[in-house]
């Protein structure tokens, strides 16, 4: 089980001791697809986990450089196999060591939802990416219909993972996701679901005009470029 991090509030402390151990692991393969296929200055990761996305895109021939933040001591020591670089502690209050401009991308996945002020840890985090640079991150969607259902039957069930993770401190629709990185200076080009919808959600889609799409991502795909 990961270590928990004195830097992190005693009531999440104590929820995420709960957590298996593949919750703080899991490669993201469709982020280091969507990566660059150079990038000379590096890719930042928050949230890495043990490595083992840098590990891939590294692998991949994507970056020389990958340089990771983690909370968990226990992660990043795995994940110091794999990374040039991590810095051990909570984003939004950690010294992060590197200049304007030193990276060509930036990562967040999964982690956004999980701070107290997302807005701020962004604006902390955009300085760092070059102009141009890309952004990707992804975040459980509160405007899927299952959620939806669940308002309806009165229902808000905390959970050890899933958009009802009791270590859940903010909730995202598509738009709102959208609006939170346009306002840390970043050109947002797409929004979509990390799953490809179903045959029946496609159809939907299709025939509303993607106005229904927020219904059917279970989790937001979001990639970026640096104003």
């Amino acid at each position: 089980m990961a270590e928990i991090s004195a830097s992190a509030a005693p009531g999440l402390a104590a929820a995420y001791g709960t957590k298996a151990d593949a919750y703080f692991t899991g490669a993201r393969g469709d982020f280091v697809a969507r990566l660059p296929d150079d990038c000379p200055l590096g890719v930042l990761e928050i949230g890495c986990g043990d490595g083992v996305t840098g590990y891939l895109a590294r692998k991949a021939g994507k970056c020389q450089r990958y340089v990771g933040v983690e909370l968990f001591p226990a992660a990043a020591e795995k994940a110091r196999r794999h990374l040039d670089e991590v810095v051990v502690g909570d984003v939004e209050s950690v010294e992060l060591p590197w200049p304007a401009a030193s990276f060509d991308a930036i990562i967040l996945s999964e982690v956004l939802e999980h701070l107290m002020s997302p807005e701020a840890a962004l604006a902390r985090l955009a300085p760092l990416v070059r102009p141009g640079g890309m952004v990707l991150a992804s975040s459980p969607n509160v405007a899927h219909w299952r959620v939806i259902r669940e308002l309806l039957a009165g229902r808000f069930e905390l959970a050890d993972s899933g958009v009802f993770d009791r270590t859940h401190l903010r909730w995202f629709t598509p738009r709102s996701f959208r609006s939170l990185f346009e306002g840390a200076g970043f050109e947002v080009t797409s929004v979509e679901p990390v799953t490809p919808f179903a045959p029946r959600a496609q159809l939907i889609s299709r025939l509303s005009g993607g106005r229904l799409d927020h219904l059917f991502m279970t989790q937001i795909l979001l990639e970026g470029r640096k104003r």
